[in-house]
């Protein structure tokens, strides 16, 4: 007789000793616990109104208009774009959070984006190889201190010209306009923007979204996040109702969450500009000079069938304010 079927006894009994236990022991009790949500680094109510956004008699779309463009690799001696060439590197400060135009593919590593590509642009045209460029991923509210403390070069980073940041920043013409509306789940029963009050609206810290929201007839709760991802987050949470921020961008966290959907109420809008340090004259003729050459080459187009197809028909670039 084989001896595996004594062996396989032995087994069921051993199991059955631990699992009954000896004599009258009583069994295990279950234990239980509350699910708790992780917090948002850096999230909180904002309770004030952001400053304005601008000034009487500011056009904040207004820029320099590019000169003659130097050839990659030669640039003017004693130029903003001679220093970078002899750096060795364009760095840039982008998202890694923003899907279609900075975010990072999981299944690569890699960023991509709008605004990676255009910031490759930048650097073909410095060095006359896209590649030579350092991407450093940075936040909304990091945007204009990195400027200001020369760590980055430009920031290329859905980063909309308004007349306060001109204050402390220079910015490009503008390369892409967008909307302001409203995500929020199927079936919330909020329509349009007046179907906000009484709710907690999610923005990103450093944008121009708070603004609009504290512009309405009935103020929302606003809650400010470090990331628009953060801002899914919350949303799937139930820390928060909605979001509000520009189309596109909604449309990417739509696109990573199909139970959203999006309120085309326009409650304000961004034109995205490629910002530098505040005295860069030359530098602002110089990407002016890139994004026309986007513009008429079809490169800008190109990106936007690369990247942006899915927000439907492309617009065309914007058509540039230049003002000397």
């Amino acid at each position: 007789m084989s001896t595996r079927r004594p062996l396989l006894a032995a087994a069921l009994a051993a199991v059955f000793l631990l699992t009954t236990g000896c004599g009258d022991a009583p069994a295990p009790t279950a234990i239980t616990a509350t699910a708790v949500d992780p917090p948002l680094p850096g999230a909180g109510v904002i309770t004030e109104a952001p400053a304005a956004e601008g000034n009487a008699g500011c056009d904040d779309e207004a820029t320099l208009a590019p000169t003659a463009q130097p050839r990659p690799g030669a640039m003017p001696a004693g130029s903003s774009m001679a220093a970078i060439v002899a750096n060795g590197r364009l760095r840039v400060g982008v998202d890694q959070n923003t899907y279609m135009f900075g975010f990072r593919n999981p299944t690569s590593g890699l960023l991509e984006g709008f605004d990676i590509d255009l910031a490759r642009e930048i650097a073909r045209d410095l060095f006359g190889d896209p590649t030579k460029i350092e991407l450093r991923s940075v936040t909304a509210a990091e945007r204009i201190p990195l400027l200001q403390e020369e760590k980055v070069d430009m920031i290329v980073r859905t980063f909309s010209a308004t007349c306060e940041r001109r204050l402390e920043v220079d910015f490009s013409s503008v390369y892409y306009r967008a909307a302001q509306v409203i995500a929020a789940p199927k079936g919330s029963g909020i329509t349009d923007a007046a179907g906000l009050a009484g709710k907690r609206v999610c923005v990103t810290k450093g944008t121009t979204a708070a603004a609009p929201l504290f512009a309405l007839p009935e103020v929302p709760t606003v809650f400010g996040v470090t990331n628009w991802t953060d801002c899914l987050v919350a949303l799937q949470q139930g820390t928060v109702d909605a979001i509000s921020g520009d189309a596109p961008i909604l449309a990417g966290l739509i696109a990573q969450d199909e139970n959203l959907e999006l309120i085309h109420d326009e409650i304000g809008t961004g034109a995205y500009a490629v910002g530098v340090p505040k005295g860069s004259d030359d530098l602002v003729r110089f990407v002016n000079g890139v994004l026309d050459r986007a513009r008429t080459d079809g490169t800008w187009q190109r990106l936007y069938s690369q990247h942006l197809d899915e927000l439907g028909p492309s617009p065309g670039p914007p058509t540039p304010r230049y003002v000397g």
